[in-house]
């Protein structure tokens, strides 16, 4: 949006340097200084400081003093070591709210990433119970930034690995076999998931009067492993109803997927690869036959004994640990799907899980290594504590859902213009809005902050929060329906500059600076901070000035232009987070 405004400002501070120094400069950094009076534009004169033999102040005031008149500039002022900028009201409001409106839906849209083939593997349930809290910020993390980087130019697929073996699956399918007396999610009028998660927790209940439940679910894993029939058949069935049950809550969630991968299809993987290290040298076996990999010091330090630390790959027994699979499963990817990156959306407690597996993938020398990333995220607490499933203490993904959805559905009744809505429309809404309450309310912490989820504060309607924007976004959609205009040629911007105005377009104009950082470090709170600051500077406007009711033409049409611009971006930013907008609220 700002790029052509940027290569203006270069091209005339260019000149300045050249009138002041005898230099030429090009390719200045421009930011947004820390208050709007200051201008909206600065540059900083540190770096220039060795070359030029002066004080970074001096620099700045000989810069500002060589500044006459510009098409573009207004003003340019000396401020200690900045140079401060303040472009002219019709260039600026002009050129961002034309640039808008002509981008529509594509604006901040560039193709910095267009070569870039990026997976985004999130969500990775485990089907032995039901999707909690913690998958929901792995889902909206996992979403939106897929989104923002395809909005960058990559092309994005996006993967879940669904942890669909082992003891833990074992565990519910036991218990049900001992307790279930053939009931069926059907029979119980329960979500598959839920239903199995039932006999998860009910597991870990008998476990405490019957030890040996252990080593019998260990027992049905090795004939799952042998090919049992009966086993097989009956994790088939249990399977089936949780992946039922999980597509039910990605369909509420708007979470999606072009590539499913299985555990249960990839667990034998990596042996032949760390086999492979062994025979090359990269991996050694030990005196017990297991095969490990000695870490780097530099990197991984040494153990309390000063030894340096190894990772096991094979054990004595000849069966593989978690991260052999994890090595051909990574290998697998890249080659199916010719990528230059992977993303694991994984949470924080894996962080050096993931240090170890991409070091393993570089020492075999597989120079994608380097292109594996794991976007780790904190830790979503209940006011009680850490979550932990197998006592059925947690946050149910889809209870959470239906109690934001009921608690939304009384923020909206209490609007009296509401009240006349029919049970479809009020249950639209409110999905909606808990939706966006949700989403919001966990992308706006930067991904490794721990956070406690509050549930009414992210339904409030003032303040940051999912809700607000969505409000602001039908306010400024609600003041376009009632203007009734629709030739809006000829407008001179000049008649706008207001400080809200001013505010509302330096604001509007820092969103596609905001998205391009959200995608280089993969942080929508870097976007969710723009969306926000957006919604916030289009109240303060709608509350100091008038919009519809106003004599001057022009002036009207001026800032109905300024108020769709803030709405097409704001429906933009919260596009990108995965959120749905509705135009009344």
């Amino acid at each position: 949006m700002i790029n052509k405004l940027k290569n203006q400002i270069n091209t005339t501070l260019s000149e300045l340097f050249d009138r002041a120094f005898g230099i030429k400069k090009d390719n200045f950094t421009l930011s947004f200084p820390p208050d709007l009076a200051l201008g909206d534009f600065s540059v900083e004169c540190f770096s220039l400081s060795k070359e030029l033999k002066l004080a970074p102040a001096q620099i700045a005031e000989k810069v500002a003093n060589a500044f006459s008149n510009d098409e573009l500039i207004e003003g340019l002022v000396a401020t200690g070591p900045y140079i401060n900028i303040k472009l002219k009201n019709e260039t600026l409001f002009s050129d961002v709210i034309n640039n808008v409106l002509v981008s529509g839906q594509q604006i901040g849209d560039v193709t910095t990433n267009n070569n870039e083939r990026v997976m985004i593997e999130y969500m990775s349930p485990n089907t032995n119970k039901p999707l909690h809290l913690g998958h929901l910020r792995n889902g909206a993390l996992g979403m939106a930034v897929a989104n923002i980087l395809q909005s960058s130019g990559a092309e994005v697929i996006k993967a879940n690995l669904v942890n669909d073996r082992g003891v833990h699956i074992c565990k519910s399918m036991l218990a049900w076999l001992k307790w279930g007396e053939n009931s069926t999610p059907e029979s119980w009028k329960m979500k598959g998931d839920h239903f199995v998660g039932h006999w998860y927790v009910k597991f870990a209940q008998e476990l405490d009067n019957d030890p040996s439940l252990d080593a019998q679910a260990q027992e049905m894993l090795q004939k799952w492993e042998a090919g049992d029939p009966e086993v097989i058949d009956l994790w088939k069935k249990m399977n089936g109803w949780v992946l039922g049950g999980f597509s039910e809550t990605y369909k509420t969630l708007n979470f999606d997927f072009d590539k499913e991968y299985f555990e249960s299809n990839t667990y034998k993987l990596g042996k032949k690869m760390v086999e492979d290290g062994v025979s090359r040298g990269i991996f050694s076996r030990a005196e017990n036959g297991s095969i490990v990999a000695t870490l780097p010091e530099d990197e991984f330090g040494v153990e309390k004994d000063g030894a340096l630390k190894k990772t096991t790959l094979i054990r004595a027994d000849g069966t593989s640990v978690y991260i052999t699979q994890d090595l051909e499963t990574a290998k697998l990817k890249f080659d199916e799907n010719n990528l230059t990156e992977s993303v694991y959306v994984v949470g924080s407690e894996q962080e050096y899980h993931f240090k170890v597996l991409f070091k393993l993938l570089e020492m075999l020398g597989f120079s994608w290594a380097k292109k594996c990333f794991h976007l780790s995220y904190g830790m979503v607490y209940l006011p009680d504590g850490k979550m932990k499933s197998r006592e059925g203490k947690v946050i149910d993904a889809d209870e959470l859902v239906a109690e934001m959805r009921g608690l939304a559905k009384e923020e909206i009744m209490k609007r009296e213009a509401n009240n006349d809505l029919d049970e479809d429309e009020l249950n639209n809404r409110a999905n909606i809005v808990a939706d966006a309450a949700i989403k919001y309310y966990l992308l706006q912490f930067v991904s490794k902050q721990d956070i406690h989820f509050d549930p009414k504060a992210s339904l409030s309607f003032e303040g940051n929060t999912g809700p607000y924007c969505l409000y602001t976004y039908a306010r400024a959609k609600s003041i376009l329906a009632k203007s009734g205009i629709d030739d809006f040629s000829e407008i001179d911007f000049s008649v706008l500059g207001t400080i809200e105005e001013r505010v509302l377009i330096n604001s509007l104009m820092n969103f596609d600076v905001s998205l391009q950082k959200a995608a280089e470090e993969m942080s929508p709170a870097k976007l969710v901070a723009a969306v926000y600051e957006i919604a916030r500077a289009f109240n303060q406007f709608y509350h100091a000035q008038q919009v519809l009711n106003i004599d001057d033409f022009n002036l009207k049409k001026a800032r109905l232009q300024l108020v769709e611009a803030a709405s097409i971006v704001i429906q933009k930013g919260l596009n990108l987070l995965n959120i749905q907008v509705i135009e009344k609220m």
